[in-house]
C-alpha cells in the first residue's frame, strides 16, 4: 500500500471564500469542482518558460456501453491485483532471495562461519531494494499524475507495461547482468504498478452511482497484489527451489502483455468524466436554447431552419436520456448531495485552507504537523516490513518462530487490506477528522507497544493491529488533505508530503544500522522511539485540528449566513438577469428571431415554470 491509495471522492468542491460573491452567478452557474489528482505541475502553463500540454477532456460514462463498462472496470481491477503493488509483498519475497543466497557475498568470514541465515550486509542491501520500491511506488505517482492528466490512462498503461517487462527481465537475469539488477528490478516493477494503480481510480466514474463501490475494489485489488509474491514463495517451497527467480518472472512476463493487449482492445483512452461534469452536461441537455445556432441564418429557409433544430432537439432529448439514467433519478442525485453535504459538516474541517495558495498552505501547521507525522509512519511502516523476520528471530531467540511469524505476516497484509476498505470509508464519512485521528494515534501507539513485547502472543497481536493501521492511514492522509487543503491545490501539497515522506524512507538504513550497532540487534528501543514521537506529533496534531476546527466551523456559519441575507436582498429577477448580458452571447440575439416557428422545441413548459 502507498500515500496514493484512497476510498474516499475522487472529486469535490472547494469552498469559496470570496467575500462579495456576485448572486446572479451563484444562480446561473454551478460551483466550480475539481477532480482529485496527483499532477504536481503548474495549473496554468502560460505562467512557465517551457510548454506544457494541456489536460485531456473526459469521455462521459452515458456515451460507452454498459457491458463495455462493466468489462473495463473488472479488467482494471483484476489489472491492479496482478500488478499494481506487487513489490509491497516484499517479505514474502525476501524469504526466496535470502534461500537463494542473494548479496551472501557481503557476508563476513565471521558470520560464514557461523551460518548466519542472514547477514547484516546482506540483510541491509536486500532491504535497500525495498526502500527503492517504496520510494519510487509513492513518489512515481506525482509523474503518473501529470501524464495521466494530458495524455490519458491508455499511454500510462503502455508504459506500464513497458516497465513491468524491464522489471522482470531484471530480476529474472539478475545473476547475469553486470549490474545490481535487484535494485533497477524494484524500481521498474513499483513504478509499473504505479502506472496501473493511480489512472484506475477513473474508472469508479464509469458508474456514478457506484462510485464509492469501485473504489473500494481498485483500492482492495491494491493490496491483493501483495499476495503475488506470496504465491510464488509457495511454490517455490513446494517445488524445493526448483521454480526459482528467473521461472517466475519470465512467467510473470505473462502480466504486461496482458496489460498491453486490454489497453489496445478495451481500455479507455481518455478518463471517465466525474459526477459533476455529467452533471453540467445535463444542464446543458436540458437547455432548449441549445438547439438554434449562428449557422441557421445561413439556411434557405423557415423550413430548413425547422428541420435542423428537430434534429438537435432529438439529439439533446437523447443525450439527456442517457446521462439521467447514468447518474440515476432526481431523488437519487439529490441523497447524494445531501451525503456529501453530511460528510463535509461530520469532518469538521471541511474548507479549512480552501481558497488558499499551495505556498501558504504549506506554511501552516495543518501541512507541517501532518508531514512530519506522516513521516515518522513511512519510515515505521517500512522498516517493520523489511526487518519483521529478523526483529523477531531476536525477540523470539527462535528462527523457527520468526519464520511462522513472518508466513502470518504474508498472508495478513494482503488480506487485512481487503477487508478494511469497506470499513475505512464508513470511518471518514462518518466521524470527525478529530476523532480519526485520535484513532490514528492510539492505533500507532499501541503497535510501538507490542512491538517491544518480546512474545509470540504480542507478535500476532502487532501484526494484526499494523495490516488494519496501515491502509487506514494512507486513506485518511488523503482524505485529511483534501478536506484541509481543498482539490485545487491538492496535487501540489499532497505531493510535497509524498516527497518529504519518501525522502524519509531512506533513513530506514540508518534505523536498522542503530539497532544493529548500538542495541545489539534488538529492535524494541527503536519501535518505542518510533512510537513515542509519533505520539508527541500525534497528541500536537490533534489538539491544534480541534481548536483550530472549531474556528473554522464558526467562520463558516458566518459565511452562510451573509450569502444568505445578501441573496435574499439581491436576488436578480429574469429581466435583469437578461439585461446583464449573462446568456450566451452567441446565442442571445437569435432568441428573437425564428423561435415562434418551433415553439414545441424552445419554449418547453417546464422551462418557463422553472424561470
Amino acid at each position: 500500500m502507498s500515500l496514493v491509495q484512497h476510498v474516499s471522492a475522487v472529486e469535490g468542491i472547494d469552498r469559496e471564500r470570496d467575500e462579495d460573491i456576485d448572486v446572479a452567478s451563484l444562480i446561473l452557474t454551478k460551483t466550480l469542482s475539481h477532480k482529485l489528482s496527483y499532477d504536481i505541475l503548474p495549473i496554468h502553463p502560460q505562467h512557465v518558460p517551457i510548454p506544457i500540454p494541456e489536460k485531456l477532456d473526459g469521455v462521459g460514462a452515458y456515451e460507452v456501453s454498459t457491458v463495455k463498462r462493466f468489462a473495463q472496470v473488472f479488467i482494471g481491477c483484476f489489472t491492479c491485483i496482478l500488478a499494481a503493488g506487487i513489490t509491497f509483498g516484499f517479505a514474502a519475497l525476501k524469504v526466496v532471495l535470502v534461500d537463494q543466497e542473494v548479496y551472501r557475498d557481503l557476508c563476513s568470514q565471521k558470520e560464514l562461519d557461523r551460518n548466519v541465515p542472514i547477514c547484516y550486509l546482506q540483510d541491509q542491501r536486500l532491504n535497500l531494494t525495498f526502500i527503492v520500491a517504496s520510494v519510487t511506488a509513492n513518489m512515481g505517482a506525482l509523474v503518473v499524475g501529470s501524464i495521466l492528466d494530458r495524455y490519458g490512462p491508455r499511454i500510462c498503461g503502455f508504459i506500464s507495461s513497458v516497465l513491468l517487462v524491464l522489471g522482470s527481465l531484471c530480476m529474472a537475469f539478475s545473476l547475469q547482468l553486470p549490474f545490481d539488477a535487484f535494485i533497477f528490478g524494484s524500481f521498474f516493477l513499483a513504478l509499473g504498478g504505479t502506472f496501473s494503480f493511480v489512472p484506475s481510480f477513473h474508472l469508479s466514474n464509469a458508474f456514478p452511482q457506484f462510485q464509492g463501490l469501485i473504489l473500494a475494489l481498485v483500492t482492495g485489488a491494491f493490496d491483493a497484489s501483495a499476495a503475488i509474491f506470496l504465491l510464488f514463495r509457495l511454490v517455490y517451497d513446494k517445488t524445493n527451489g526448483r521454480f526459482g527467480l528467473r521461472e517466475f518472472f519470465l512467467l510473470y512476463l505473462v502480466v504486461p502483455v496482458f496489460i498491453f493487449v486490454t489497453q489496445l482492445l478495451l481500455m479507455p483512452d481518455r478518463s471517465y468524466d466525474t459526477r459533476t461534469e455529467l452533471e453540467v452536461k445535463m444542464e446543458q441537455a436540458e437547455d432548449p436554447t441549445n438547439d438554434v445556432h449562428d449557422s441557421d441564418d445561413e439556411l434557405p429557409n423557415e423550413a430548413q431552419v425547422w428541420k435542423v433544430r428537430a434534429d438537435r432537439s432529438i439529439r439533446r432529448k437523447a443525450s439527456l436520456a442517457s446521462i439521467q439514467q447514468v447518474l440515476g433519478t432526481q431523488e437519487q442525485r439529490e441523497e447524494h448531495e445531501k451525503k456529501e453535504e453530511e460528510i463535509k459538516v461530520a469532518s469538521g474541517v471541511w474548507g479549512a485552507l480552501h481558497g488558499m495558495s499551495a505556498w501558504k498552505q504549506i506554511q501552516t501547521p495543518w501541512f507541517i504537523l501532518i508531514t512530519m507525522l506522516t513521516v515518522l509512519q513511512m519510515a515505521r511502516f517500512n522498516f517493520f516490513i523489511a526487518t519483521i523476520w529478523t526483529q523477531y528471530d531476536y525477540m523470539l531467540q527462535s528462527p523457527k518462530l520468526a519464520t511462522k511469524v513472518n508466513e502470518f505476516f504474508d498472508l495478513a497484509l494482503p488480506l487485512g487490506g481487503m477487508l478494511t476498505v469497506p470499513f475505512i470509508g464508513l470511518i471518514l464519512d462518518n466521524l470527525s477528522t478529530v476523532t480519526v485521528l485520535s484513532l490514528i494515534v492510539l492505533m500507532s501507539t499501541v503497535i510501538g507497544a507490542l512491538g517491544a513485547i518480546p512474545t509470540i502472543w504480542a507478535a500476532y497481536g502487532n501484526i494484526c493491529f499494523f495490516v488494519i493501521f496501515r491502509p487506514l492511514y494512507y486513506s485518511a492522509m488523503s482524505d485529511y488533505a483534501a478536506k484541509v487543503f481543498g482539490f485545487q491545490t491538492f496535487g501540489t501539497v499532497y505531493g510535497t508530503i509524498i516527497c518529504l515522506s519518501g525522502i524519509a524512507v531512506f533513513s530506514q538504513s540508518g534505523l536498522q544500522a542503530l539497532v544493529h550497532s548500538i542495541f545489539e540487534e534488538d529492535p524494541g528501543p527503536i519501535n518505542l522511539w518510533l512510537a513515542g514521537f509519533g505520539l508527541i506529533v500525534g497528541v500536537s496534531l490533534i489538539m491544534y485540528v480541534d481548536m483550530r476546527g472549531r474556528q473554522v466551523r464558526i467562520e463558516r456559519a458566518d459565511e452562510d449566513e451573509r450569502r444568505s441575507i445578501r441573496y435574499s436582498s439581491r436576488r436578480p429577477s429574469k429581466s435583469s438577469i437578461r439585461d446583464t448580458g449573462l446568456l450566451d452571447p452567441e446565442r442571445r440575439p437569435l432568441l428573437s428571431r425564428g423561435l415562434s416557428t418551433v415553439p414545441e422545441i424552445v419554449h418547453e413548459p417546464q422551462d418557463e415554470e422553472q424561470e
